[in-house]
């Protein structure tokens, strides 16, 4: 006999659009009553509602793996996360996502993992694997792979790419859906890429461009991450479509994720004024029905999946229950930790100072532009003088091949902000090679040579000050606590800024600094490339 567990309050149910009163009660993990209850019963007591879903983040760019990842997520009343684990796919291929879907396994957060299909994303870069058609066919036929990760090839898409249709071609006939990747598309080419079965997409910056996307019925994933931030921009979509928007963060490093995950989002929505039940269909409901999640969304029969929320203004969880059990209490996991295994991929050698010195063969030099906050760059140009004046904010950029001996493709980029030092990491969408800025070859050749030491992490150089956040999973992760990643993290993050950045999230601009099918101008390890001609161009030119 099931033991039966009981809790009233305020149920706030934004699958049917309704608040009330109510005593939800459960056995065995799953709801088998939900009554009506005076509203005098419930004075005093708490809201209940459905738990939020991250419905596209790569786990990976927390910094901690699945398990950890999971106990600092509930603790914000997430209780369920689309994840596309291609980071670790570029550095390991199978074996990374195999070992993403074991960790998964160990907690009960309710993850939904992504064949990854585009590994690596283009032919312009060198990663550690590579996932064909075969591969991504075989990780779709497994039960606890939900769908066809972000498709972000979209030129490989328009032009008919054999693999690319095979892949999704083997998705939709499981009855699997496919999600996208294609930021600034519009006109024929968008209609192309939509019409192969492409049901989402995550990169929209600008509401014009949502629009005409879900005009050919996509649904756009509204993003707020530690780089890209695009939630303002979207919010009105609440207001126009919000049975077709869902909230995610794409890249949520780990001093962010320990403040707060979609919670903070639908605090934000309903604060700027958005209808309650609609911010929370759109953070809890959307998901759970277009991946077909296994979340409870507080009906007879459901997993006794909920929240314990005391205020609808800040989203400050109480407690977090997952399959009736809580999971979380007061900010705190209940769940436990367990040791990780340390899978990676690495090339380990030594470069010299030489290895990074650029000649000038030009009067003019392509210079990636960044804007905080954004992980779309700007095709910008300098004169070669200018590299010799140590007021300008132009900086050196390398990409280091991190799977076999190759010289580093080098090249400029301006709005970083540093005035002195170097930085580099692992990290460094999607193939992972490593990626350093800096002022100096000096400064640039120790950040690299320290990761090579310690095959993978995040580092920043500063006169006689090294210091390294190893991250020995895969070059992406850390085995040790979030909260302990998160303050290892930020202590990187404020010596950048000492030493002259201003942007938000510095590391995270910089791993998005070798990421091609992001426009305009990026550094993969062959070479500067134009993601919009989608093709490399020289760094020096006779303009």
């Amino acid at each position: 006999m099931h033991v039966m567990a009981t809790m009233v309050g305020t149920v706030i149910d934004p699958l049917v659009g309704r608040i009330f009163p109510a005593r939800i009660t459960w056995a065995a993990g799953f709801i088998v009553a939900v009554e009506s209850v005076g509203d005098d019963e419930a004075v005093g007591k708490p809201f209940l509602m459905p738990g939020f879903v991250d419905s596209h983040v790569h786990v990976e760019s927390s910094m901690v793996p699945p398990v950890e990842f999971a106990r600092t997520a509930t603790a914000h009343g997430t209780i369920s996360a689309v994840s596309d684990p291609h980071e670790i796919a570029n550095v390991l291929g199978l074996e990374g996502v195999e070992f993403m879907l074991d960790e998964a396994s160990r907690t009960p957060f309710r993850f939904c993992f992504g064949a990854p299909s585009c590994v690596p994303a283009t032919g312009f870069e060198t990663s550690g694997a590579t996932l064909g058609p075969n591969e991504v066919s075989h990780l779709l036929a497994r039960p606890d792979i939900g769908y066809l990760a972000e498709v972000m090839n979209y030129p490989g898409v328009i032009a008919g790419d054999v693999d690319l249709s095979e892949k999704i071609r083997a998705a939709r006939e499981l009855g699997k859906p496919v999600d996208g990747h294609c930021p600034g598309l519009r006109g024929a080419d968008l209609s192309t890429y939509v019409a192969a079965g492409i049901s989402t997409d995550h990169e929209c910056s600008a509401l014009d461009e949502a629009m005409e996307k879900i005009a050919l019925g996509m649904r756009i994933l509204i993003r707020e991450g530690s780089a890209a931030r695009n939630f303002q921009a979207l919010l009105p979509l609440l207001i126009s479509h919000p049975e077709l928007c869902m909230f995610c963060s794409d890249d949520k490093h780990p001093d962010e994720l320990v403040t707060g995950h979609i919670n903070h989002l639908v605090a934000r929505a309903v604060e700027a004024g958005f209808d309650l039940l609609t911010v929370l269909r759109v953070a809890c409901v959307n998901p759970a029905l277009h991946y077909r999640l296994p979340c409870g969304l507080l009906r007879i029969g459901d997993p006794a999946d909920f929240l314990v929320v005391e205020s609808l203004r800040d989203f400050s969880v109480r407690e977090t229950w997952i399959g009736g059990e809580c999971v979380a209490r007061e900010g705190e996991s209940l769940l436990g930790g367990f040791p990780s295994r340390q899978p990676n991929r690495f090339c380990s050698r030594r470069l010299g100072e030489e290895d990074f010195r650029v000649s000038e063969s030009g009067r003019a030099i392509r210079v990636i532009e960044v804007d905080d906050g954004e992980i779309v760059t700007r095709a910008g140009w300098a004169a070669s003088e200018l590299l010799r004046d140590p007021e300008e904010d132009l900086l050196k950029l390398c990409v280091v091949n991190r799977y076999h001996e190759a010289p580093p493709a080098m090249g400029f980029v301006r709005n970083f902000g540093l005035r002195r030092g170097a930085m580099a990491s692992t990290v460094a969408h999607d193939c992972h090679n490593i990626v350093a800025v800096g002022r100096t070859d000096r400064d640039i050749c120790r950040a690299v040579n320290a990761l090579m030491e310690c095959r993978g992490g995040c580092v920043v150089v500063d006169g006689d000050r090294v210091e390294i956040l190893p991250l020995p999973i895969a070059g992406l992760m850390s085995p040790d606590p979030a909260q302990s990643v998160a303050e290892s993290y930020s202590r990187l993050t404020a010596a950048a800024r000492t030493m002259g950045s201003s942007l938000q999230a510095p590391f995270m601009t910089l791993s998005f600094l070798a990421l091609l099918v992001i426009p305009e101008l990026k550094l993969s390890d062959r070479g500067l490339f134009d993601g919009r001609k989608f093709e490399f161009v020289p760094v020096f030119d006779d303009f």
